[in-house]
């Protein structure tokens, strides 16, 4: 394998970056589309949407590119993310006034099927297992 090519981009990590790009898609386009046409409805939940768009935007750059740097700020993203969709799923349940409107996150991610909530767990175990140590001693 050469050194530009990333090592997390093989096997199921194809799949895993594939999810992460077309959430990134979903979201920030969602987020644009209701930031641009009724942002004054519900701005702290569009808002968290269009966050959410970018740090999957940014997961998916970072799942992808090789390298030790782009290995930690694909974790950074991961643990932001779960962080988010716990926060914000929770606080969704607890006051449903916070969220008049749906976000990304909301419901821990109900309205992408919960892949919200799975993603950055599964995202998280495959770059553990992908680890730039564990590759060494491969």
């Amino acid at each position: 394998m050469s050194e530009k090519s990333s090592s997390r981009a093989v096997g199921i990590g194809r799949v895993l970056i594939a999810v992460y790009a077309v959430l990134a898609l979903a979201a920030t386009a969602r987020s644009v589309f209701q930031i641009a046409t009724r942002f004054d409805t519900a701005p702290v939940a569009y808002l968290l949407s269009g966050v959410a768009g970018l740090v999957y935007i940014v997961a998916t750059v970072a799942l992808l590119a090789p390298g030790g740097v782009w290995y930690r700020v694909a974790w950074g993203t991961l643990a932001f993310e779960l962080v988010g969709v716990l926060s914000v799923g929770t606080l969704s349940i607890i006051d449903p006034v916070l969220f008049p409107a749906d976000t990304v996150w909301s419901m821990y991610g109900r309205g992408y099927v919960f892949i919200p909530l799975v993603l950055p767990v599964l995202g998280m175990l495959w770059l553990y297992r992908r680890r730039p140590a564990a590759e060494a001693s491969n």
